[in-house]
Formats: C-alpha cells, structure tokens, sequence
C-alpha cells in the first residue's frame, strides 16, 4: 500500500498505557491518513479527563514523524478542533523534502520496551543524562532522582501509591481484563510473564482475579497486597539508577499540551533504548495527584482518597509543588537486559477504519 502504510506499521509501536492502543488508521491517500484517536476515561480510572490516551497519542504523533523521516517526509498533523476531546482525530499529510535525514531514534521504535524487574543502581553518566536532557525538547526538562537516599523516598511512595491501587474496587475491572495469562507475548493486553512478579504471587494474583471478592478477601485476610507491592515497587524503586521526571515548562492543560508532552515522552524512551538503558514508567502517582488537585472522587471507598492525598503531599514534598502540577511522566531507569517476555501490537490490518 506505500510508504504511508509502511510507516504507520511502525509506528503503531508507540507506547499505551496498558497496551490500550488508542487509535485506528484511514488512509486517505498515498500521502494522507486520518489518525482515530479515543480515550478510556468512561472506563478506565486511570485515564483521568483521557489524559493519559492523549499522551499516547502524541508520542504515536512523535513516532509517526520518526518513521516518516526514513522514507524522505517531513510530517504534518491537524487536529479536527470540532470533534470532541474523547474522539481525537488528526489528518497526516506527507510532505516529500529532499533535505530530510533518517532520525537514528528509527531503529529503536520496534525495541523499546517496558522492564519492571530490578535495574542496575550504576549511576548515569553525564552523557547520558545530556542526550535524554536534549531529547525532550526546550519545552520540557527532566528532574533527575538519584543516589540510595532519593530512590528510597521514591520506592517508599510508590509503595504507598500500589495500595490504593490493588484495594481500589474500580480498579479491579481494568487489571483484570489488562492481563493475558500464560504468555509471554500479547497483542492488546500485558502478558503476565512481563508483570515482574514471581511464580506463586501469580499464581495467587490470577485466582484471585476471577472476581472483585476474591481479591477483597486476599487483600482483608491474607496481606494480599503486600507482595505485589514489594515486588513491583519497593524492590525496583530501589534497584535503578534513577527515577525521572519530565516537566512541562507551563502546567499543562489542554490537548495539545499532552500531546506535546507525549511527544517528549516519546523521544526520550527512544533515546533511553538507543544509548542502551531499560525504563518502566511509574504513572499512577501523577494521575491520582490530578484527582486530588482537581478534586473529583475516584473511589466508592473514602479511605482511598485519604491515601490519595498522603501521596500527593508526598510526592509534592519530593519533587516540589511547582514540579507536580506540570509534571506529565515519569518513571525509573537504568542499565539492564531487555525485557524477555513484553506487549506486542495489533497488526496494522487489525488498525485499519
């Protein structure tokens, strides 16, 4: 079908939160498409206001312009202002130009992948932090966490931030249909050998998430969340380099900016995976932080937004007030193997409008 399909086949392997892939191609034309963008906020309680869909969304945007730059494109992209914020929809046009040079970040679009099991602690190298620094643009800038005493503030809140996680009831729906189990690989959802648990807490993880009650019972009766939350992120918050932060220069508050901000997401877990280093986001904080900022319940439990607060008090006592409000991603990273087990893709005949 052309270089259009081409490149959308490889871009399609933007990041999603949870594998969702929110989007589907039109091709309009042999140098045109339309982008059908959607977000989960109806029923996904971490996509607040679909910002999270947005941030997918744009680092799609970002890897549709990396691709297309190996064909001799430079990229155009218009977002349909009349449609609604929860249908995104864009037109991409090519535009041939001879000065045009493949971006190096092409080779690292199919690669990149998620690790969440422990990292080396070997600190950065300066140019290393340099070249993820210059990858997120003059619009954002990245707040570095480093050295025993930061990763254990950070391992400490993100253990906190998992408990509202596994007992939030609204919750329960999304992990539950997020997981493929017995798998290393998976198409729309994340396999459960990429989880970074341990044989028997999946074991335990994947008969209790045959219903809300099991998994109440386990975590009333049994401490059902204290090994997840140790495995998946007490132990790798302290076993990384770092943990990172990219902000925005101003708060963000529109579509565009979230795109922008996916964007810069995007280029930076590039070039994470083009200088060799493994990364794992750590989202969650940040979207409970933007509930209780904006005051919106999230939970049928009032417990939890007690919690919620805490982690927002803590995570604006780590990063500073200012820095939360404009932050839009962050995560850990540092020097290890590359994933065996990860999320795939839809094939692009499954993307098609």
């Amino acid at each position: 079908m052309g270089a259009l399909a081409d490149i959308l086949d490889l871009a399609r392997w933007a990041p999603s939160g949870d594998n969702t892939q929110p989007w589907r191609f039109e091709l309009v034309g042999p140098e045109h498409a339309v982008i059908h963008g959607f977000d989960t906020r109806d029923h996904c309680v971490y996509d607040f206001a679909g910002r999270a869909s947005q941030v997918s969304l744009g680092a799609l945007l970002e890897t549709i312009t990396i691709a297309a730059s190996g064909y001799g494109f430079v990229v155009s992209v218009q977002r349909r202002m009349h449609l609604p914020e929860t249908r995104p929809t864009f037109d991409v046009h090519l535009l041939a130009d001879a000065r045009v040079r493949a971006d190096p970040l092409i080779d690292s679009i199919r690669v990149r992948s998620v690790q969440r099991r422990p990292l080396s602690t070997r600190p950065l190298r300066d140019e290393q932090k340099a070249a993820l620094e210059a990858a997120v643009g003059s619009d954002h800038s990245v707040l570095w966490l480093e050295g025993f005493a930061d990763r254990l503030r950070m391992a400490r809140l993100l253990f906190a931030n998992a408990k509202i996680r596994l007992t939030m009831p609204e919750a329960y729906p999304v992990h539950r249909d997020v997981i493929e189990w017995g798998v290393q690989f998976s198409e729309e959802r994340i396999p459960d050998q990429a989880i970074g648990l341990d044989p028997v807490t999946t074991r335990a993880m994947k008969w209790a998430m045959q219903s809300w009650g099991r998994v109440d019972f386990l975590n009333r009766f049994l401490a059902g969340t204290l090994a997840p939350r140790i495995q998946l992120d007490l132990v790798p918050g302290l076993a990384c380099a770092a943990h990172f932060v990219i902000v925005a220069r101003e708060e963000a508050q529109t579509v565009e900016h979230f795109l922008a901000g996916g964007r810069a997401v995007q280029r930076f877990w590039l070039t994470t995976t083009a200088i060799g280093l493994q990364l794992q986001p750590a989202y969650t904080p940040l979207v409970f932080s933007a509930y209780v900022r904006a005051g919106v319940r999230f939970s049928v439990v009032p417990a939890l937004w007690d919690q919620a607060v805490t982690v927002t008090s803590g995570l604006g006592t780590i990063l500073g007030v200012d820095n939360v409000k404009r932050a839009i991603f962050m995560g850990r990273i540092g020097s290890g193997s590359a994933a065996k087990a990860r999320s795939m893709r839809l094939p692009l005949d499954r993307l098609w409008v």
